[in-house]
């Protein structure tokens, strides 16, 4: 069984940086594709980063150039680091894994496991 903890979220200023870990267990890390996602309260479940099983990041349009997604598969761990942060990226922030190895998405119907979230609010 997949699981997915995340940690690193918390209160920080407009223009702070915040760096997310999730750790994952159950399957073999490597092969597959790693997303981050976020939800707003009374908002859909949004697309944030992605990471292949060979490295190649994409990101939302919202992030592009701002948040960086990285994978240590030694450690079986994938963080996204955000820097120069918004209000609106205010959020829980999910860290998320494909169903099926070898396989790029951006579409959360695609990640069949998800980590419990971690809380990002970014004051103005």
């Amino acid at each position: 069984q997949v699981q997915l903890v995340e940690s690193g979220g918390g209160l920080v200023q407009a223009g702070d940086s915040l760096r997310l870990s999730c750790a994952c267990s159950g399957r073999t890390f490597s092969l597959y594709t790693m997303g981050w996602f976020r939800q707003a309260p009374g908002k859909e479940r949004d697309f944030v980063a992605a990471i292949t099983w060979n490295g190649g990041p994409t990101y939302a349009d919202s992030v592009e150039g701002r948040f960086t997604i990285s994978r240590d598969n030694a450690k079986n761990t994938v963080y996204l680091q955000m820097n120069s942060l918004k209000p609106e990226d205010t959020a829980v922030y999910y860290c998320a894994e494909m169903v099926r190895p070898y396989v790029a998405s951006r579409s959360v119907a695609d990640f069949g496991s998800w980590g419990q979230g971690t809380q990002v609010t970014v004051s103005s």
